[in-house]
């Protein structure tokens, strides 16, 4: 379990039993947030903007004994975003602090990593390097992860601000049978061109607390993970390590179907695109990172529930969008089964994992002879973050899971952790692989007002 101990420092900051710890998570177009205390991982707050410098930008807060709320407010980038999020962090009607300096520690989330940072660290110059050296591979989201960092550490200097890797779960321990491409070796030595996996925080999270429900621990367990939202990957975890991922190099060309990026891609097709329809590279990039997905091929739906409905009114486009991001989900859990020798749990989680039955059920569709059946009854009850569900029925011989991610949760003990000098990224045991927990946004939903 987490132990915070003696007091230290850190700058002119005290680090002790008792800190309050805010988390950043600075997205292509959103912006994440929640503050905890700790010890103990109480949520206090949490809230996101969203829409930013897209125009009709809008915040929801919500705070521990407050009122949630929704506003529109015009967020133009990413830094009014998140000074309007210190802003009702400390209001007196809507906040929970009374001033920034109650906050001893910001975890940051940043995508990409390399192979350079494989475990959570403490934010210094190196880091800062980093993060911009790896723009390249995650563009859409490095750059904004550093504007976070950089506002966070000008308006709160002399604290402590640690960096959490989406790469690190996936690429501290893929083998390279499984994270190298076949070009050129010379490629991976001097450029770093290999498969990383992402979206690693939550994937973290989800198969450690699925082994916690069955009562074992992960090394014992072959797991398959599922985030499926606007960005969607698949983990094959492998005696609890994870062994290979459905997103490789960069964000967009590998994997899975996603909001608005394609997945698997015959590399010669932007190429093709570029010799053959007169695109020049970054036209095909946008295409490939900002309008393809289901967006691209249902005709401008993102979200999942629009597209479903419009499915289900005979809309053909919306159904083949359907049709070919299910297809592609169920063909990467037979593909990491088959990987794996075996699987004994499949979870499902992130916006669309936690509250789509029909993309459960269209993935798990066949799948009978792997030894996965759904008890629908189940699966249709399993949505909104009501609680973690087994989904399957008493026969399946692989649970299937729909657990509610918590990477939030996941960057504050690594943060806790690191300061305390007790984080070690192998043997680390968090709280919430331990007997008995509740988890932390159900502890939240509790505290909230929505009237």
């Amino acid at each position: 379990m987490l132990l915070l101990m003696a007091y230290r420092t850190y700058g002119d900051q005290p680090i002790g039993l008792s800190m309050k710890i805010l988390t950043l998570n600075c997205g292509s177009s959103s912006v994440k947030y929640s503050l905890w205390e700790m010890p103990g991982a109480v949520p206090l707050s949490q809230g996101i903007v969203e829409r930013v410098a897209m125009g009709e930008s809008s915040i929801t807060h919500k705070a521990a004994n407050r009122k949630s709320l929704q506003q529109n407010i015009e967020c133009p980038d990413h830094k009014a975003a998140i000074n309007l999020i210190f802003e009702f962090l400390t209001d007196t009607a809507r906040g929970v602090i009374a001033d920034l300096s109650e906050i001893k520690v910001v975890a940051h989330r940043v995508v990409h990593g390399g192979e350079r940072y494989t475990h959570s660290v403490i934010v210094d110059q190196d880091v800062i390097e980093a993060i911009q050296e790896y723009t390249v591979l995650a563009p859409l989201h490095n750059p904004n992860n550093l504007v976070g960092i950089r506002l966070a550490m000008e308006t709160m200097p002399g604290i402590p601000h640690t960096a959490s890797w989406d790469t690190a779960f996936s690429a501290a321990y893929m083998p390279q049978h499984t994270s190298l491409y076949a070009i050129p070796y010379e490629f991976y030595q001097e450029y770093g061109i290999r498969r990383y996996g992402y979206q690693g925080l939550s994937h973290s999270y989800v198969t450690r607390r699925a082994a916690a429900l069955m009562n074992r621990k992960d090394s014992d367990l072959n797991i398959i993970s599922l985030h499926i939202g606007n960005g969607s990957t698949v983990t094959a975890v492998k005696e609890g390590r994870p062994y290979d991922q459905s997103l490789g190099f960069s964000t967009c060309g590998e994997g899975l179907v996603m909001g608005t990026r394609c997945g698997d891609l015959d590399p010669v097709v932007p190429l093709f695109l570029m010799q053959h329809a007169g695109m020049a590279r970054q036209e095909v990039e946008d295409i490939l990172y900002r309008k393809s997905g289901v967006y691209g091929l249902s005709g401008g739906h993102i979200d999942r529930r629009d597209i479903i409905k419009a499915a289900s009114n005979g809309d053909e486009r919306a159904n083949l969008a359907l049709d070919v991001e299910c297809y592609r989900l169920r063909k990467y859990i037979g593909a990491y089964a088959a990987a794996l020798g075996g699987v004994d749990a499949v979870v499902f989680t992130a916006g669309v994992g936690e509250n789509s039955p029909l993309h459960r059920e269209r993935a798990c569709q066949g799948l009978e002879f792997l030894g996965i059946q759904l008890d629908q009854r189940s699966n249709h009850s399993a949505v909104g973050r009501a609680g973690e569900a087994d989904i399957s029925t008493p026969e399946s011989k692989v649970r299937v899971f729909v657990i509610p991610t918590d990477e939030e949760l996941v960057m504050v003990e690594d943060a806790a952790a690191i300061l305390d000098n007790c984080y070690d990224p192998h043997t680390f045991q968090y709280s919430f692989q331990q007997p008995g927990y509740i988890p932390s946004y159900l502890r939240f939903q509790a505290e909230v007002s929505d009237h």
